[in-house]
């Protein structure tokens, strides 16, 4: 027989805040009390059955200022009953991985009735978003109080507040004992060691964790370069003409270790019942919009939008505005090659230290000018690929990617494609890949982390004079965390911190044979960005909610991409090799044949 809600008592008298709904300070009463009704409701009756409370209770609020923060949590049996309808993966009794069901719940490994840890409380934070996200309209036309604010049946709730300003932010809390433990595990103690993966998976969830994990793994990965570059480079500092043999070496690297990554991500998501987890059907993204109507897949009454109109968004405008920045791109790369031109002609006129020096401030400017570039046109490609009115989340992402892929590759690489393949400067080729690498994750330490770090540190000072200056009788410890998280950044994906990584496997794998020190730099730049990013999630954003993932998604089919491109470049850099092209000095026919043979 199948466990309810409505058979069970729900009621817990220990109040644990998961979740805050912060709602804007000008929310009607009728509005407020409409919200807390359908989240407290049963499940029978349309409500999600979660416990739900004020941060400030009336006295409060009028001792200190008016805070609409509201706190959501579940009872035990309520957060267990979620479980089973998200379809949480456990690992039962017999070792073997099945999605959990409360009727069968004495099989699975480490339950027990007075066992509160059996359910991580990241998985219980996703579990509330998933029901406050699935609470839907029933006979509601508007939000009371808000008749501009629409509803149809089967509509979400907290997407409708949320995009009608109504519901400002809907936020996890941290646990600060359990996030101290974890700093202290992870980050805290600049020692060399491996990360506690599994933790920060229980903390922050499978998305998160696969980042840090395909990022230690990474590191590790570019150890061998690292130690093969060092000696090479130190030993053949001029003789570009020896880089053959470490062409040959990253042609096997880049393409082997994704493969290994691919058997260990499946073997620890295994672990962590997110391989198996089945994938719930997806509802249409927040923005999205159209004209309502049945949807003729599920049988709901949701917007529909014609796919012909999207399409004629993304060929008729948002390719022109993607090639129109290409080429802006390349034009800006242009005139930094005039730069270097005029660079080089003042040093070989004069030939003064001064000069010398002088030589690497195009390459800087050209790097920086890159990485403002970048910043940009990702406001814009978010922009058109928001207007381009994509139903599914998965689908934006997908465009976002392709689009902000495109144009950063470009940006980056093609200076250093003219510079291998069409001035064949391989002096030139070294300085420019040196300095746009260390430039870009110097910019990109302080822009990620310790801007953001200090910027929370000076809004915590101001926190705590205020809270100490409190004279009511509050739970001033609960206030403060909420006050100060609720201040936050909000963290938005792993996005930017796999782009970042993709970018310096693109440099480490496509010309580190003329600058063998690109591994070992990217490897000094992983160790500090292990600790920065950890900081960076424990620290100066807002807790994310819990994701599950079975892989690191689209980013696996980009970093096997520019594998295939750099065995291009790399077979490519090989034929144009003095030592190669001495065996083929009567036949270059041959010789191309040879490497594009090679290549496939």
């Amino acid at each position: 027989m199948k466990v309810t809600l409505s058979a069970l008592d729900t009621h817990e008298s220990s109040f644990l805040p998961l979740v805050v709904i912060e709602l804007a300070q000008d929310v009607k009463e009728e509005t407020k009390e409409w919200l807390k009704a359908r989240i407290i409701t049963k499940k029978k009756d349309g409500g999600a059955q979660l416990l739900f409370r004020p941060l400030l209770n009336k006295y409060e609020k009028e001792t200190l200022e008016n805070q609409n923060l509201y706190l959501v949590g579940a009872s035990k049996i309520r957060l267990l009953l979620g479980a089973e309808a998200v379809g949480l993966v456990k690992e039962c009794s017999d070792n073997t991985m099945r999605a959990f069901t409360y009727g069968t719940r004495h099989n699975f490994k480490d339950f027990d009735d007075d066992n509160d840890d059996f359910l991580s409380m990241a998985e219980r934070q996703f579990i509330i978003k998933h029901e406050l996200e699935n609470l839907r309209a029933r006979d509601e036309k508007m939000i009371p109080g808000y008749p501009q604010a629409k509803l149809y049946p089967g509509k979400s709730l907290l997407r409708r507040l949320l995009t009608s300003g109504i519901v400002v932010q809907v936020f996890p809390l941290h646990d600060n004992e359990a996030l101290k433990k974890l700093e202290d595990t992870w980050y805290t103690r600049f020692t060399l060691k491996f990360q506690p993966i599994d933790r920060i998976r229980g903390y922050f969830g499978e998305t998160i964790a696969l980042y840090f994990g395909f990022l230690e793994y990474f590191t590790f990965a570019l150890i061998p370069m690292a130690i093969i570059g060092l000696p090479y480079y130190l030993f053949a500092w001029e003789d570009y003409d020896k880089y053959v043999i470490f062409a040959s070496f990253n042609l096997i690297w880049s393409t082997v270790i994704l493969e290994v990554w691919k058997r260990g991500c499946a073997s620890m998501t295994y672990r962590w019942g997110t391989l198996v987890m089945k994938r719930k059907f997806e509802e249409p993204r927040p923005g999205y919009h159209g004209v309502l109507g049945i949807n003729p897949v599920t049988g709901r009454e949701e917007p529909l939008y014609p796919s012909y109109k999207r399409q004629l968004r993304i060929y008729l405008v948002s390719l022109p505005f993607v090639c129109l920045c290409l080429y802006f791109s390349l034009f800006v790369m242009m005139i930094y090659f005039d730069m270097e031109a005029w660079a080089l002609g003042l040093h070989e006129d004069s030939g003064s230290e001064w000069t010398s020096i002088l030589l690497y401030v195009p390459s800087i400017i050209y790097a920086i000018v890159i990485e403002i570039m970048n910043r940009l046109y990702r406001y814009a490609a978010e922009f058109l690929t928001s207007w381009e009115n994509h139903r599914l989340e998965s689908a934006y992402q997908n465009h976002l990617i392709l689009k902000v892929l495109v144009f950063n590759f470009l940006n980056c690489f093609a200076s250093l494609f003219y510079i291998a393949f069409v001035l064949r400067d391989m002096k030139l080729l070294r300085q420019s890949l040196a300095t746009l690498l260390i430039t870009s994750q110097i910019l990109n330490q302080i822009v990620e982390s310790l801007l953001p770090y200090w910027l929370q540190k000076k809004h915590h000072v101001r926190v705590k004079k205020k809270v100490e200056a409190l004279k009511a009788d509050i739970d001033a410890t609960l206030y403060e965390q909420v006050v100060l998280e609720k201040e936050m950044g909000t963290y938005l994906g792993t996005f930017d911190d796999y782009l970042e990584l993709f970018l310096q496997f693109g440099y480490v794998s496509l010309f580190s044979c003329v600058y063998p020190l690109a591994a070992a730099f990217a490897v000094l730049n992983n160790l500090t960005e292990v600790n920065s990013d950890a900081l960076k999630m424990c620290r100066v954003f807002k807790r994310p909610f819990s994701e599950p993932s079975a892989s690191i998604g689209v980013w696996q089919l980009a970093f096997e991409t520019m594998s295939v491109i750099s065995v291009v470049t790399n077979c490519a850099l090989i034929g144009m090799s003095p030592q190669v092209n001495a065996l083929f000095s009567e036949s270059k026919t041959d010789l191309i044949l040879i490497v594009v043979a090679v290549e496939f």
